[in-house]
């Protein structure tokens, strides 16, 4: 297995459970980019200023709240969810489940055949890239030189900036600057094509009115033409619109690429630099012996959808070794169908967007007979027992024919804790008539779904 990442340990892990010996090849830190530099430190940057607004929304408890955001006890507590980027811990995991950790940088040089620092490995059956990705780089003049941040430098930040500069629209634009203009920044966003995009356009509204809000300085429709870092230490932006933005510095976030560049891909006839093709079972294209799991093969770059895949790539790589029966169907043990129609994803900004599945402009793409039911989370008993100035959205999308969901999305505090319902409901292919005996509590927010349901009325 190349790279140690989430994804990486858990195809490793799989695999050595279903009976095989797996050497697992990290060059950087074990735990890769989701425990030190993407989901657990952005969102413990984020939390405290989420549970801070939250204390304020509710009379009672907004009296209270005395003071403001301790700045560098938010940075002192996503330093402890990084452990203060130490990887002992995972390594210590690694060698508890009876894997082998080599560390060093990897490079495929024949097929089966993985080279690590001068030291040649053969695998008897597979080879798994589970690479990741990083960051885009736009092809701006100046912006190279200008030492723009990626999501790595905003997440590990020692020292917050007076003013800071976001290019993109996409979760990572969207989440920090959330968090960076709650911690003390002075934030200007520029996203040529708005925010959210691929999310249900009233998910990227609400967080636009959101930030909009807090103070960021939003600059949508446009994008940089020229960075220059001053003489002063200082970034330079100039805009589309001709405009000009001086900030302290420039995080960029407009895309990732795949890390397969310096993987060795060309000794097996593979294009470097590309993302990895796979089938159902996570096995490139072309070849019966090389995987590809997680960000680098681009169907959902998210953890938990990579961590999903790897269970299937593991079970199937031993499935395969051993011989054993596959159950390659459609949900079967072995192939990763959710990646298709299924992915959940939550972006934490305030408020938070949660879905599932597909929009309805993704369904009306597909040729599905979508119905459309939109409600407002605002007018149910428990959000307005959570927040005294709650404002929210849901959204259903059901295939008529069927009469099952195959998407949901959510806009509101906390409505993360409503997608595993939706995910079930959407991978499940629940059909409403019996969606209509799943009854939620009152008063809590779940109650949406019986007021979804109300609105399609019965089928």
């Amino acid at each position: 297995m190349i790279g140690a990442g989430a994804v990486g340990e858990n195809v490793a892990d799989y695999a050595t459970r279903g009976g095989l010996k797996v050497a697992l090849v990290e060059a950087e830190l074990v735990g890769g980019e989701c425990s030190y530099w993407a989901c657990m430190p952005s969102k413990a940057l984020l939390m405290s200023s989420t549970a801070l607004n939250a204390a304020r929304a509710v009379g009672g408890a907004r009296e209270a709240v005395t003071g403001e955001l301790d700045v560098q006890a938010v940075l002192n507590r996503r330093d402890s969810f990084t452990s203060n980027w130490d990887d002992s811990s995972q390594a210590e995991w690694v060698a508890g489940a009876g894997i082998d950790l080599i560390r060093g940088h990897a490079t495929i040089t024949g097929v089966r055949e993985v080279t690590v620092d001068g030291q040649v490995l053969t695998a008897t059956h597979a080879v798994a890239a589970v690479t990741g990705s990083t960051a885009l780089l736009p092809d701006v003049p100046g912006l190279r030189d200008a030492r723009p941040w990626t999501s790595r430098d905003a997440t590990s930040a020692k020292v917050i900036p007076q003013s800071l500069m976001i290019v993109g629209g996409g979760v990572v634009a969207a989440e920090m600057a959330t968090a960076y203009q709650q911690l003390g920044a002075k934030v200007t966003l520029a996203a040529r094509s708005g925010l959210l995009g691929g999310q249900e356009p009233f998910a990227g509204e609400f967080v636009r009115d959101a930030l909009t809000d807090l103070g960021v300085d939003l600059r949508l429709g446009v994008s940089p033409t020229e960075v220059v870092r001053t003489e002063h230490d200082l970034v330079e932006t100039t805009l589309s619109d001709g405009t000009t933005v001086i900030t302290d510095e420039i995080l960029v976030a407009t895309g990732r690429l795949p890390r397969t560049d310096d993987l060795g891909l060309e000794n097996v006839g593979i294009e470097p630099g590309d993302w990895l093709h796979v089938d159902d079972t996570l096995l490139v294209h072309g070849t019966d012996w090389l995987y590809g799991v997680g960000d680098v093969n681009h169907r959902a770059l998210l953890t938990h959808q990579g961590k999903y895949q790897a269970r299937a790539a593991g079970e199937v790589i031993a499935a395969r070794a051993l011989g054993k029966p596959l159950q390659t169907e459609p949900w079967g043990a072995h192939v990763a169908t959710a990646d298709h129609a299924a992915v959940p994803q939550v972006t934490f900004t305030s408020p938070e967007v949660a879905s599932v599945g597909l929009t309805a402009d993704a369904a009306q793409k597909q040729g599905i007979d979508v119905r459309v039911v939109d409600y407002d989370l605002a007018a149910l008993a428990g959000s307005s027992l959570k927040s005294d100035v709650y404002k929210g959205q849901a959204r259903i999308v059901v295939d008529e024919s069927r009469k099952v969901l195959v998407g949901a999305t959510f806009v509101g505090p906390e409505v993360s804790d409503l997608l595993h319902a939706a995910t079930i409901a959407v991978v499940g292919e629940v059909p409403i008539d019996r969606l209509w005996h799943a009854v939620p509590s009152y008063p809590t927010v779940s109650e949406i779904w019986l007021r979804l349901l109300d609105a399609y009325g019965r089928p």
